[in-house]
C-alpha cells in the first residue's frame, strides 16, 4: 500500500516527515519498506496568510497535490503541515483514497501515552493557534491549553519557523523556540506540541523540562500503520 505524501509545506519538513516514516517502518531490507510517493509543492499559498484574511485560499492547491498523489498509486495520504488540516476537508472530498488526519492522531497519542498529562503548550503557526485546530481536539479530550503570549508568539515561534523554512537550524532559531518553551512551562504546561512541522528540526524530545511530542513523527507512524494494516491492490 503505497503512501502518499502531499507535502513542499516547507520543503525541509517533508524531507524531515519522509525521514520518520522510514524509521518507522519494521524493515531490515530495502524490499520491506513502505512504497512512497510525494508531491511537494512550494507554491503553496501561506497557510496562515489564508486563515487571517490576508492571502489566496490554498485548497485548489492542495487538491491539485491530491489528485497528483492518486494518480501516482497513493492508497492513503498523509499531509505533513498542520496549518493545511484547517483547509483539508475541501480536499478529501475531491480524492477517493483516505487522508490521514495528524492532529487527532497526535491527540490519540498524547492521552494513550501521557495519560497523566492536564494542560498542553501548543507551538504553532499563528494561523494554527487562531484557527484553533489543536486547542478544538485537545479540550475534547479533557485537556487544557497553553498557548504563547502575543509578543512570544509574533517574535520567538514566528522567527524560528521562519529560520527554518529559510534553510537555517542553527543556534538563533533554537534560542527562540526555548524563549516560547520556557513560558509555556512557566504558565504551566505539563507537555509541548511542536505544532508545525518545522518545528521539530529545532526541538528535542524535551524543551523547558517538559517531554515535547512531535506531531509529524506521529504521523509517520500513522501512515505507516495503515499502510502496512491494508492489502496490497491486486
Amino acid at each position: 500500500m503505497s503512501i502518499g505524501i502531499l507535502g513542499g509545506m516547507g520543503p525541509l519538513a517533508t524531507v524531515d516527515f519522509y525521514r520518520k516514516v522510514i524509521d518507522a517502518t519494521p524493515a531490515g531490507t530495502d524490499q520491506e519498506h513502505v512504497p512512497v510517493v510525494v508531491w511537494a509543492d512550494p507554491t503553496v499559498p501561506d497557510r496562515s496568510a489564508a486563515l487571517s484574511g490576508h492571502g489566496p485560499d490554498p485548497t485548489p492547491w492542495l487538491v491539485r497535490g491530491a489528485h497528483r498523489l492518486e494518480a501516482m498509486g497513493a492508497r492513503l495520504i498523509a499531509t505533513p503541515c498542520n496549518t493545511a488540516h484547517a483547509f483539508l476537508d475541501g480536499v478529501r472530498t475531491s480524492v477517493r483514497v483516505p487522508m490521514l488526519d495528524m492532529i487527532a492522531e497526535t491527540v490519540a497519542e498524547i492521552r494513550s501515552h501521557h495519560p497523566e498529562v492536564v494542560s498542553v503548550g501548543l507551538l504553532a503557526t499563528t494561523g494554527t493557534v487562531r484557527a484553533g485546530l489543536y486547542q478544538r481536539a485537545l479540550e475534547a479530550a479533557g485537556l487544557r491549553v497553553v498557548v504563547p503570549g502575543e509578543l512570544t508568539q509574533g517574535e520567538a515561534v514566528t522567527g524560528a519557523i521562519r529560520r527554518v523554512k529559510a534553510g537555517d537550524l542553527g543556534a538563533a532559531g533554537v534560542c527562540l523556540i526555548e524563549r516560547a518553551t520556557g513560558e509555556l512551562a512557566v504558565r504551566g504546561a505539563d507537555l509541548l506540541v511542536a505544532g508545525c512541522t518545522e518545528l521539530p528540526l529545532l526541538l528535542g524530545e524535551r524543551s523547558a523540562g517538559l517531554p515535547v511530542v512531535d506531531p509529524t513523527a506521529v504521523l509517520a507512524r500513522a501512515a505507516v500503520r495503515e499502510a502496512l494494516s491494508r492489502p496490497a491492490p491486486v
